[in-house]
């Protein structure tokens, strides 16, 4: 009899195992992923309450790290299918052939409809009476609502989450509230993660830095957008050159620095322009300029204050 309750422990014992699926590996694709995209992520839960860490491992395994077709092709992260979309569409096979699925701009716009996604949907939305910090609770909710069919999707989650420590990042979202944390410096030296763009976040929009010889086309035609569109949400000539660590906005200016940012002025720096200002804190020029209009007829110098609109 003992050796009859032994057996049947061992295959409930094996039977857990696969359920629960192998732990994965860590590996450096992975991470050159979460270092590239960490800063929209913690945007997103900022602005829409989806954890970082589950945004971060939804899109590192649904993508492939960045590198399957729907991502390299449609900059689909998360493998959303077209539903009630109206936008562009890829065909694509995955659980029958020829699926719908739907085509961004650029990974910025992927994690933003992400969002949206969870958040517009019923299905999802006992998602958001958890815990922020629950992201066992919420891998397991995504699974129950039928985000993936894969039987072992929120084991996976949990494991890439507890592998890399994503779970940091959501921490870090509570500790600063809703903070804009990751405001540019100017001029900025790029980061070196094997030599990824790194996409970084702050005043309700996203940017990056230039590397040496970059031009405003380069920068467009990788993350999917026109040169001329690129370079007019940087209020520059489409021909302007790009400085190493020059901070480039990806989408248009705001009027004003974030809600509750807690700084008026700005003290000017030597060599600093008012164009330099209005990159740094993502702000529209002519709203600087309006701001300071004393600082505009007489001229821009170091040490004057900067009012920030």
């Amino acid at each position: 009899m003992k050796r009859y309750v032994l057996i049947i422990i061992v295959a409930l014992a094996s039977i857990g195992s696969t359920i629960a699926g192998p732990k994965i590996r860590w590996n450096q694709a992975y991470q050159n992923y979460f270092n590239k995209y960490k800063n929209i992520a913690i945007r997103e839960m900022q602005r829409y309450g989806i954890p970082a860490s589950i945004t971060l491992a939804q899109g590192v395994l649904e993508s492939g790290a960045g590198n399957s077709r729907l991502a390299t092709i449609a900059n689909n992260h998360f493998g959303i299918k077209c539903h009630d979309w109206t936008g562009p569409s890829i065909s694509h096979d995955d659980d029958e052939l020829g699926e719908c699925f739907r085509v961004y701009n650029n990974a910025v716009e992927s994690y933003e409809d992400h969002s949206k996604f969870l958040r517009g949907r019923k299905r999802y939305s006992n998602l958001f009476l958890l815990s922020k910090t629950d992201y066992r609770g919420w891998a397991h909710g995504l699974k129950r609502a039928g985000y993936a069919t894969n039987p072992v999707y929120a084991y996976s989650l949990i494991d890439i989450i507890e592998l890399y420590r994503l779970y940091e990042y959501d921490n870090m979202v509570l500790r600063k509230g809703n903070n804009d944390w990751d405001m540019p410096t100017q001029p900025q030296q790029n980061s070196s993660y094997a030599g990824m763009r790194q996409f970084r976040a702050f005043n309700e929009n996203c940017y990056l830095t230039a590397h040496a010889g970059e031009t405003y086309d380069n920068i467009a035609r990788e993350i999917g957008i026109s040169a001329h569109k690129l370079a007019k949400y940087n209020e520059r000539p489409e021909d302007a050159p790009l400085s190493e660590g020059e901070i480039v906005w990806l989408r248009k200016k705001q009027r004003h620095v974030p809600e509750n940012f807690g700084k008026q002025y700005h003290t000017v720096r030597s060599n600093e322009s008012l164009y330099d200002i209005s990159q740094q804190y993502g702000v529209r020029l002519k709203n600087i300029m309006k701001a300071n209009r004393k600082i505009v007829k007489r001229g821009i110098k170091a040490g004057d204050r900067v009012v920030l609109p």
